[in-house]
């Protein structure tokens, strides 16, 4: 069992766009096993493969109890019914602001086989979804915030 550290804030690859995976092989097999490992804790909804040093386009997730994964994911659908709760990050650790994202959301990609994976939600998901896709893109929830939520949220990680 393989729990991979996890990067935080300041780490330049967690704002580099990840790079397409190619090849579903071994070594994309093994990222994704320590993804899906490294997402399996309480607490712990989505994971990038940034967030573990890996600048690939795969993540995982941990849902209800469901964890899963996605290569090379493409939000394809997102409602234009919202949610605005809070939202944390483990690269972002102990910071939780009010993040508003579709309340519906649908990745499609691929397993780790290369085979077509489709994955949709609303909720806890669809936020999972959209994170982890924006991580994928270089992006960390405090990109999403305006207002009173994001200077509170940047007080907060300057206070640390």
């Amino acid at each position: 069992m393989t729990i991979r550290p996890i990067r935080e804030l300041g780490d330049p690859v967690l704002r580099t766009p990840a790079d397409p995976v190619r090849a579903f092989d071994r070594e994309l097999a093994a990222l994704v096993r320590d993804l899906e490992e490294t997402v399996d804790h309480p607490g712990r909804a989505g994971l990038a493969a940034p967030q573990i040093g890996v600048g690939a386009r795969a993540f995982s997730y941990n849902i209800d109890g469901v964890i899963g994964h996605v290569v090379n994911p493409r939000l394809v659908e997102v409602s234009e019914e919202t949610q605005d709760g809070d939202e944390g990050c483990l690269s972002v650790p102990g910071i939780w602001a009010p993040t508003v994202r579709a309340m519906h959301a649908v990745v499609e990609g691929f397993d780790v086989h290369g085979e077509p994976v489709r994955v949709a939600g609303s909720g806890l998901m669809a936020r999972c979804l959209q994170h982890e896709v924006d991580h994928l893109d270089g992006k960390v929830f405090l990109d999403r915030l305006t207002g009173d939520a994001r200077k509170a949220a940047f007080r907060a990680l300057n206070s640390r």
